[in-house]
């Protein structure tokens, strides 16, 4: 660690950044900091190896999902957006159906792409491993939804709605394709 860096460090870890004598060091610092970091950006390899860091956290980023928690929320955002509502209960640790759906319909490009236009999505999960733990919080909320909606604890259940927050059917996992699928919810 080259000195500014480490004398940084010193000053915010102890909490010296109000003293007269830090203030006046503190933009050096940070300019020598800068001309250091941008110094190793300029080799070749460096620059790469950032360059596909930022290329892979960006395609991984746009295929992503917006899955609600929070039924107030997404029925609010349905109304909104005029959008059907799917809510899926699930146990994403040890439901193996759950996971086949997971894997198969919700993670497909195909249903992204779709959903990402069409549907608000919520899940309501009830994991078992302690490490899953919702909080106390969340799983009231989850506990509330399965009494209305699933009382029968089914699991995958999945739940249409209509932008009004309409019970329009359910379904489950079955073996299909996504567009197949897709299809199966708009049938509702």
């Amino acid at each position: 660690m080259f000195w500014g860096t480490h004398r940084l460090l010193q000053i915010v870890t102890r909490n010296q950044l109000n003293t007269d004598n830090n203030k006046r060091h503190l933009p050096a610092l940070f300019e020598h900091i800068l001309n250091k970091i941008c110094f190793v950006l300029k080799t070749t390899k460096m620059r790469t190896l950032i360059f596909f860091i930022f290329f892979f956290a960006g395609i991984i980023g746009a295929g992503a999902q917006e899955w609600l928690t929070d039924w107030d929320i997404a029925t609010a955002k349905a109304a909104e957006q005029n959008r059907r509502v799917i809510m899926v209960f699930q146990g994403s640790d040890w439901c193996a159906p759950c996971m086949k759906l997971e894997r198969q319909i919700w993670s497909s490009g195909v249903f992204k792409k779709y959903a990402k236009e069409h549907y608000i999505l919520v899940k309501v999960d009830f994991p078992r491993r302690r490490k899953n733990k919702l909080s106390k919080e969340q799983q009231a909320k989850n506990n509330l939804l399965a009494e209305k909606y699933n009382p029968q604890g089914i699991f995958p259940l999945v739940v249409v709605f209509n932008s009004k927050g309409q019970l329009l059917g359910t379904t489950g996992y079955k073996k299909m394709e996504p567009q197949e699928y897709i299809e199966l919810l708009n049938s509702f």
